[in-house]
């Protein structure tokens, strides 16, 4: 199939970008990567009148860090969380999930903005987003706005982005020196979606867990915090029991849904020895200090 016919607009600006969308009366979409978009108008899963293109705003362009915090512009390359210096720093998990996203080509033109915009349950870097606590940048028709990533996730493919928004930018806090940070996901074939998928960021005192974020993907309509484990291992030393009761207390964080391909049962199977590995990991390997 090919998309059907739909007009075009490269607005430079975020205000000529919500304009355009508007002018459309809502019958349009926003590209920036297009590594979602293309393939959807191309089997006409979307069929807007108008498309238009992000790319030529420079509002959305860039990384950078200050006061604590790493800014990242919504069309900042995939690939770019593998090689930016400042990422690798201050998201360090951000530079572990990268090269688990798809194939290098689709690494080179998406972007982390579509990513997380698009919300895919099964996708890296959304759930990582979570995990480490960052804030969506907004822009729309009273200016830009920040929503908490625990906000902003709703349901399967909803978040709080309304209608004509943009995602403007990622803000996410920096790691902590001596942040320890682990990731990992199952599938069938590397590049494909995840069965199931994790990462982790923690800080470890004199042996026992200061603070620790688990997230998981591919689990459930959302990506998903593991809240409870992250109550249960709190304070503790990461020994063997510690990791046993993690694995079973993560039953009460995870409800993942029943289908043909991974059954219900299979994925909260495959989710605790993920789980199990990272913890592993966590408390063998101190991660590098930002």
């Amino acid at each position: 199939m090919k998309a059907r016919a739909f007009a075009y607009a490269r607005p430079r600006t975020l205000e000529a970008a919500h304009a355009a969308f508007a002018d459309a009366e809502g019958d349009a979409s926003y590209i920036s990567g297009g590594q979602s978009l293309v393939p959807a108008l191309a089997m006409r899963l979307q069929a807007p009148a108008c498309l238009v293109d992000l790319g030529g705003i420079d509002a959305l362009k860039g990384i950078a860090f200050d006061d604590g915090v790493l800014r990242i512009g919504a069309l900042t390359r995939h690939a770019q969380a593998l090689s930016d210096p400042l990422i690798a720093r201050h998201a360090p998990l951000l530079t572990a999930a990268a090269p688990f996203v798809a194939h290098p080509a689709i690494r080179n033109r998406g972007t982390l903005g579509g990513s997380v915009a698009l919300a895919d349950p099964a996708s890296e870097f959304p759930a990582m987003m979570l995990t480490m606590d960052a804030t969506m940048e907004i822009f729309g028709t009273d200016g830009l706005r920040d929503v908490p990533a625990a906000d902003y996730f709703q349901d399967l493919y909803q978040t709080a982005i309304e209608p004509g928004e943009i995602l403007v930018a990622l803000k996410i806090p920096g790691a902590a020196p001596g942040t320890r940070i682990a990731f990992e996901e199952l599938a069938r074939r590397r590049g494909d979606y995840a069965m199931v998928g994790s990462g982790i960021m923690a800080q470890v005192d004199d042996g026992a867990v200061a603070q620790i974020a688990i997230g998981f993907f591919s689990v459930g309509a959302t990506p998903v915090r593991a809240r409870a484990v992250e109550a249960l291992l709190t304070g503790r030393a990461l020994d063997a029991a510690a990791i046993t009761e993690a694995q079973a207390a993560l039953d009460d964080d995870l409800d993942p849904p029943d289908d043909t391909q991974v059954p219900a049962a299979m994925r909260r199977h495959l989710a605790r020895v993920v789980l199990g590995r990272l913890l592993t990991r966590i408390a063998g390997t101190p991660g590098e200090a930002p």
